[in-house]
């Protein structure tokens, strides 16, 4: 029985009851999780050449924008503000033990399903938690949940479409000295990348989280309007530390969407919090 049939049957839930109910939603979790593992375990090797890999070629369709942005500029990509992206592009990524390629196959089909199965998580944690909220309550979160799912998403695709792209091809294209020739191992490769794809996806959340401390009495709106200098600051800086190329329109492409996502969280912040309702009608 779920938690839902329990509260409109009018029977207080024990705390085994609750532990129960917890229970099997992990349970539907893990199946789900499974099945997307399985999915992605046998689709893998036909996204990881052409997806996975993408951004170590020339042909990606990030480094071809810029570099038409580039001859955009009668060819003096190098003395504007655009980075020269032109020329031949090709990374080979190598694999120097023996097990690596197939534990990466495990690895990586296992994260591609954990992306995939996060809105079942959030629906979970959403039925789990709803019967205790109050309407307004219930609204909200809903809200919040669907909200964060999205913002998750839109974070791992700006982390694969543009930042790790630019932080790969400045990293790999660098040089402390001319005898020194980058091989970039398979496991450097992918631990950057999944990395770097999944912070984004977590620092996206920023709004979700603003709100949530905003219900607590933890942030308000007058706070974060109080040192949006401050958080420019900080933001340049995150942004520097995530792509060290340097150049403007680099450090801009990464700084703009976190600018974005503080200016958001000024929005949807509570300045008070609203008169809690009575309970949900069933």
């Amino acid at each position: 029985m779920s938690e839902q049939d329990v509260q409109s049957s009018g029977t207080e839930m024990s705390f085994w009851d609750h532990l129960e109910v917890l229970r099997w939603a992990l349970f539907r979790i893990v199946i789900a999780l499974f099945v997307l593992l399985v999915g992605c375990f046998i689709a893998m090797p036909h996204i990881f050449d052409s997806f996975v890999l993408g951004p170590t070629r020339g042909d990606f369709f990030l480094y071809r924008w810029i570099a038409g942005m580039g001859s955009g500029n009668g060819g003096h990509a190098s003395t504007s503000l655009i980075p020269d992206f032109g020329g031949d592009f090709n990374v080979d990524i190598i694999n120097i033990n023996v097990a690596t390629q197939f534990l990466t196959h495990i690895s990586t089909s296992f994260w591609f399903a954990l992306v995939l199965v996060f809105p079942i998580i959030m629906y979970e944690i959403w039925k789990f938690i709803s019967p205790a909220l109050f309407p307004e309550e219930q609204r909200n979160v809903r809200r919040a949940f669907i909200f964060s799912s999205l913002l998750f998403y839109i974070g791992c695709a700006v982390g694969y479409t543009v930042v790790f792209p630019l932080t790969f091809r400045f990293l790999t294209t660098y040089q402390v000295g001319e005898l020194i020739v980058n091989q970039i191992s398979m496991n450097s490769y992918m631990s950057n990348f999944l990395t770097i794809v999944f912070v984004m996806g977590l620092v996206f959340e920023m709004p979700v989280l603003s709100w949530i401390l905003s219900c607590l009495g933890v942030l308000k709106k007058p706070f974060l309007k109080k040192y949006r200098k401050h958080a420019v600051v900080i933001l340049l800086v995150l942004s520097a530390l995530i792509t060290p190329s340097g150049d403007p329109f680099t450090l801009s492409v990464v700084f703009l969407p976190l600018f974005l996502l503080y200016e958001l969280s000024i929005l949807i912040v509570k300045d008070e919090i609203p008169e809690e309702e009575g309970p949900a009608a069933d």
